[in-house]
């Protein structure tokens, strides 16, 4: 499939609710390539085939300053419950690539995502105020983000009051030059919560992990854990962003601080990076509870850690973590430790099914506890 390149052939519609505008201008939108709203039992796959956005002329609009709305992702999603994307190549996108926003029960996988690591915005995977996502065995190479949760925009986000949570994301493979493998943010103003990553690598890129967030947003960003993540050749391994600060309009709440706490990191390790991490909290709103444990990165940076208004605790950090986190936990001080799920993650369990087996009968095994 091969999009169109002229404009006026993408549709105009209205922004999302949770951000008030389109997220690169005032006003509407153009609609993705593959678009659907309210819809129920999804299914977009194939043996690999391609669907290319031929994005190459958007991204000259963009950097010319010559859109006249929000570019197009090549697939979002409305209010849609029990979706599957699988066995595909997405190559150029004008924007982000794929976008399940306001959905429930999503299952992403084996996808390959490219596109020119210069191309601005190109995310991978942005699940977006949803709930009960599966995102696994994926290769993305691209210009941004290569899967980032999100979850509305300062007050639009606050007032639609949507969040994500119960995400997991296992087994990526990427790349981007300008951005992060694993992110959270910087829209979250609807929280993120319950979010568990595995099996990640990540080479020739500017960040590893990332939360990104600033004074104005609200929300929160609680109960993640990042593990088995193996970097090479990135600038900075970790990175917690409190001033962030881009902002849909002047009529947000300044006044409105972000929670950051429960971040568990372990089992990292990384060659050829620049900088080990980035902790920056907020004045007045310390991120809390940021927990580090086996984390082994060569380092060239004579300064690896750069830490301010954050608290946590770390065991096996080299190089040696900043003096904020250097503590172990002691009695009643614990890490978030990924399974502190919702009640329903509790129920009884089928057996456990192979990502082949579930993608045979897809949504009789999409959920969020038979993908964890």
């Amino acid at each position: 499939m091969i999009s169109q390149m002229d404009s006026s052939d993408w549709p105009v519609i209205d922004a999302l609710p949770s951000y008030g505008r389109g997220r690169e201008l005032p006003g509407k939108r153009h609609q993705s390539l593959i678009f659907g709203s309210n819809l129920t039992d999804v299914i977009i796959t194939g043996a690999n085939g391609t669907i290319d956005g031929q994005g190459a002329i958007w991204w000259d609009w963009f950097h010319n300053h010559t859109l006249n709305y929000t570019r197009p992702p090549l697939v979002e999603l409305m209010y849609s419950t029990r979706v599957v994307i699988s066995n595909l190549t997405f190559t150029n996108s004008p924007f982000w690539n794929i976008h399940p926003v306001y959905c429930s029960q999503v299952l992403v996988q084996h996808l390959t995502i490219l596109a020119p690591i210069s191309s601005p915005n190109t995310d991978g995977i942005d699940p977006d105020s949803s709930t009960n996502v599966c995102i696994e065995d994926c290769y993305i190479r691209n210009g941004d983000d290569i899967v980032v949760i999100k979850s509305g925009w300062d007050e639009y986000g606050i007032s639609f009051a949507h969040p994500s949570s119960n995400i997991s994301i296992r087994n990526i493979t990427g790349q981007t030059r300008n951005s992060a493998g694993i992110a959270l943010g910087s829209e979250m103003s609807g929280g993120i919560s319950d979010v568990r990553a595995e099996g990640i690598r990540i080479v020739n890129s500017v960040h590893g992990i990332r939360i990104k967030t600033a004074p104005g947003r609200g929300g929160y960003v609680k109960n993640v854990y990042v593990a088995d993540v193996s970097l090479e050749n990135v600038s900075i391994a970790i990175r917690i962003t409190g001033n962030y600060g881009e902002h849909p309009d002047e009529n947000y709440n300044k006044n409105a601080l972000p929670t950051i706490s429960n971040i568990t990191i372990k089992n990292i390790v990384g060659v050829n990076i620049s900088v080990a991490g980035m902790l920056q909290g907020i004045q007045g709103d310390p991120f809390s509870n940021i927990c580090l444990s086996n984390v082994s990165l060569s380092v060239r940076s004579t300064n690896p850690w750069n830490c301010s208004l954050v608290e946590g605790y770390s065991n096996s950090v080299l190089p040696e973590i900043c003096e904020q986190l250097r503590t172990s936990p002691g009695p009643g001080q614990v890490c978030y430790d990924g399974n502190s799920y919702p009640a329903a993650a509790a129920q009884p369990q089928s057996p456990q099914k192979s990502s082949a087996s579930r993608l045979l009968n897809p949504f009789l095994y999409i959920s969020w506890f038979l993908c964890r």
